[in-house]
């Protein structure tokens, strides 16, 4: 993938050779140790004001950096590494997940407009539509994620005023996977932009924009960060649709924080590893749970009862280590409590990515609209941490004991 900088000055050192594989991008992107006095990683920069050289420099529109708000070296790094990362024109980096999601979408609609929303949107996203976006004049309709693309196609028909597509492949808590591509080149055919938010998979395990994303939208708080220490938001867009991000942004003067920048850019250089071994972790977990006896279904994209499985084997490179599972109908409420309650090492807690291991419950039924949900059973999602396996295993074995005894 080849970077695509959307601004002329400070430049990150960049691999010189394209057949580099995606790991040794990932050490070098976004630093330059020749700019930073020989040392490694770009040091964090803060501060309101920036001081010009002569009359002339500070007339120029252009310049890269001309007031806090713009952005600094160590914002700049970021948005680049992660620009090459993703194939996109240009990235910007924002304080969250869901302020990212909301900038992307008041980027692309306006007053009289139609967004077209998955059912299993990240609930922030729902509440964004809802409430900020329907006081606006615009309009949302959310549609099975499972739909085809001549079903999608029906309904842009009878939403003619519809803009946006907005995509989470796999969606949250339920995990289905949707067919991107196909999506994708339809709403092209109607001129609607398509949006995706591609937190689980990052862009190491799906190149939203090769499979025909005009923006992508990123939780640099989950696999970026790692660590469970910052809250970070990411919109790459293509060309496009980066200008019209970019000049949002730039309105809204909204900057994430100078710390949160550099420890993302630190999170980048082991994110691969990382991913790749909550991959491996979340395989084997998700696979003792498809044994266990009171688990009734195992919802990870890996595993051929998940829908959209076979699109996943398609369109995706790895998979990651969040993943939900269903239990037996005969469990109640209460045995689930029992359940999370006993956990020694698992705790509860939203987020995920991170190097600790999470549980929640969840009940979409009150949110979610354009399909019923029913799973057959009550619903726990775990995130897979980097403690040891066989601890994780007894502690869900012990968890299980406490489920069935009560």
């Amino acid at each position: 993938m080849s970077e695509q900088p959307q601004q002329d000055a400070i430049q990150p050192a960049q691999p010189q050779q394209p057949q580099l594989s995606v790991e040794t991008m990932m050490n070098r992107l976004g630093r330059c140790a020749a700019e930073q006095s020989g040392f490694i990683n770009c040091p964090i920069y803060r501060g309101s004001t920036n001081l010009f050289d002569n009359f002339a420099a500070s007339t120029m529109k252009g310049a890269e950096f001309r007031y806090g708000t713009f952005g600094n070296p160590t914002r700049a790094n970021l948005e680049k590494a992660w620009t090459a990362l993703t194939g996109g024109a240009g990235t910007l980096a924002l304080s969250s997940g869901a302020q990212a999601v909301a900038y992307a979408l008041m980027a692309v609609l306006n007053a009289g407009d139609n967004v077209l929303m998955t059912d299993t949107a990240y609930l922030p996203t729902r509440k964004f539509c809802d409430g900020f976006l329907s006081k606006k004049g615009i309009s949302t309709v959310y549609y099975d994620p499972c739909i085809t693309p001549e079903d999608l196609r029906e309904l842009l028909r009878k939403y003619p005023n519809t803009t946006a597509l907005f995509m989470e492949s796999p969606g949250s808590q339920t995990f289905e996977v949707q067919d991107v591509p196909g999506l994708c080149a339809v709403a092209h055919e109607f001129n609607v932009a398509t949006l995706i938010d591609n937190t689980w998979a990052t862009p190491l395990f799906f190149d939203a924009h090769a499979k025909g994303c005009d923006i992508s939208i990123e939780a640099g708080t989950k696999y970026l960060s790692g660590h469970s220490d910052l809250i970070m938001g990411l919109i790459s867009a293509n060309a496009t649709w980066f200008p019209t991000i970019k000049e949002t942004l730039m309105l809204f003067q909204s900057t994430p924080g100078d710390e949160s920048c550099f420890l993302a850019l630190r999170g980048l250089r082991t994110m691969y590893l990382r991913v790749r071994e909550a991959e491996r972790r979340g395989l084997e977990m998700a696979r003792f749970m498809e044994s266990r006896p009171e688990v009734l279904k195992v919802l990870h994209p890996a595993m051929s009862d998940c829908p959209g499985h076979e699109i996943w084997k398609r369109d995706f490179t790895g998979s990651t280590a969040v993943f939900s599972v269903i239990l037996l109908p005969k469990y109640t409420l209460k045995d689930v409590e029992h359940m999370l309650d006993s956990y020694k090492i698992f705790q509860m807690g939203f987020s995920w990515g991170g190097f600790e291991s999470l549980v929640m419950y969840y009940d979409c039924t009150s949110y979610r609209t354009a399909t019923a949900f029913a799973p057959g059973g009550l619903l726990v999602r775990y995130q897979i941490g980097l403690e040891n396996m066989e601890d994780l295993k007894d502690d869900l074995s012990q968890g299980f004991d406490h489920l069935r005894s009560e």
